[in-house]
């Protein structure tokens, strides 16, 4: 899906106006359809993403309420003026007038910029098409009621939330049904369909592979809705459900089709993940945060004696981890990976984990708020692994430290949180004004 861009002209353009939309033609073929030019003043049409302005002219000083319109009806005003499809420094005298009226250009400083944008466009138009897969039956109800009740993607205020921001349905179907379906797969089918693939599965029984594989195909011979584009499973807190978890399967799911997933059906991490990874192309997983600072409190969950007492500063650092690993994260990502048998009491004997790892160095994290109306972003660094025994709930967790973890305490959302290999803060900003999201950044 392209981006679709209006062009808006001033009263006064000149012959520079077309030129430069034949240069955007070209070098945005990809990832932009540039339509019909207005003038500014006109009404856009609906099926535009965005104004863009191939020329800025004095005339927005005198004219900045017609530009304010725009904004107002939904459309980023879009800026690429330059012979190299970026912004011209010229525009900065105009972007500077606009902010002290309230307005927001987008101005992007180089092609792949300018690129990023057009992808990002197309992600909020797709993303009013989009429907997001929920296996669940009584969330909150089931196992350890008492944490999973506290969480607020299972409340109908947060689906209407997400619909309302994004365009975003959510289909929800019964695990218990979706579990039966998976269990009268034949063997034919699965021992045909696991030829096909080749995984680290260390450790795992036949009868673990044969219950991941099975879940698999039951997803796959589910797809019956091409605008579904991100599924769930409430694997944990109804994880009576099945006699495994979903984490092979999205691995698989991922690679064959590219579908977003979210563990333990939670909508928030699925639309964060959705959002990112469509926009930013990047790497992404979501996973636990254990901060140093909440000491005991975090560390009688994983089961763990403590955290790590080599690192200095350990008030800015935080575990990651999640059902005894990392976290679930694709294999082409990783550094290392390879399917485990499960850690968690909590899941079937006969259900299964991975157990990857990012490279080390730069790593952001992101969440959306509940309001849908705001993300917290920050960077930091991977700093290494660090491995406990199977008495407990953590057997390669990672160590991230980040620029200050007391206000990292007082500025984060919740327990699961996105990350991203690299340094990504500028591009969730950009993100930010093409969604009209704010960035509570640390």
């Amino acid at each position: 899906m392209k981006a679709k861009l209006v062009p808006v002209y001033f009263p006064s353009k000149d012959k520079q106006f077309q030129k430069q939309i034949s240069l955007l033609n070209a070098e945005l073929a990809d990832d932009a359809e540039i339509i019909s030019p207005v003038a500014l003043g006109d009404s856009l049409p609906k099926e535009a993403d965005a104004a863009l302005f191939p020329q800025i002219l004095g005339e927005a000083y005198t004219m900045w309420e017609e530009l304010e319109k725009i904004s107002k009806a939904g459309f980023p005003l879009l800026v690429i003026t330059s012979d190299f499809a970026t912004f011209s420094m010229w525009d900065w005298e105009v972007n500077n007038f606009l902010k002290s009226k309230g307005l927001s250009l987008l101005l992007p400083h180089d092609l792949e910029n300018s690129k990023k944008m057009c992808r990002m466009l197309a992600v909020k138009k797709e993303m009013t098409q989009t429907k997001f897969r929920i296996y669940q039956d009584s969330p909150g109800e089931g196992m350890q009621s008492w944490i999973f009740k506290c969480f607020y993607w299972f409340r109908e205020e947060c689906t209407e939330k997400i619909k309302n921001k994004f365009g975003v349905e959510l289909d929800i179907r019964s695990y218990t049904d979706f579990a039966k379906k998976a269990a009268e797969i034949s063997s034919s089918d699965v021992t045909a369909e696991w030829k096909k693939w080749d995984f680290n599965t260390a450790g795992m029984s036949d009868k673990m592979i044969d219950n991941a594989v099975r879940v698999f195909l039951a997803l796959e011979r589910d797809m019956d809705d091409e605008s579904v584009r991100g599924m769930g499973i409430n694997c944990l807190n109804e994880s009576y459900c099945s006699n495994t978890t979903p984490c092979l399967a999205w691995n698989m799911m991922y690679e064959k089709y590219g579908m977003i997933w979210a563990c333990e059906a939670d909508t928030v991490t699925l639309t964060t993940q959705y959002l990112l990874h469509k926009s930013l192309g990047a790497p992404i997983m979501m996973t636990n945060i254990y901060p140093f600072l909440m000491n005991k409190a975090a560390t009688a969950h994983e089961k763990i004696p403590g955290f790590p007492a080599f690192i200095d500063n350990p008030e800015d650092y935080v575990l990651l981890a999640h059902c005894g690993y990392f976290g679930l994260v694709p294999r082409q990502w990783c550094t290392s990976w390879a399917c485990r048998p499960p850690v968690l009491a909590m899941v079937n004997e006969e259900s299964h984990m991975i157990d990857a790892r990012f490279p080390e160095g730069p790593l952001t994290g992101a969440k959306l708020d509940a309001s849908m109306d705001n993300m917290f972003v920050t960077e930091g660094d991977l700093k290494g692994y660090v491995q406990y025994d199977e008495s407990s709930d953590c057997r390669n967790g990672g160590i991230w430290k980040v620029k200050d973890g007391y206000k990292f305490l007082d500025k984060v959302y919740s327990h699961h949180m996105l990350f991203l290999p690299g340094n990504h803060q500028r591009d969730i900003a950009t993100i930010g004004k093409i969604f009209n999201i704010g960035m509570d950044e640390l």
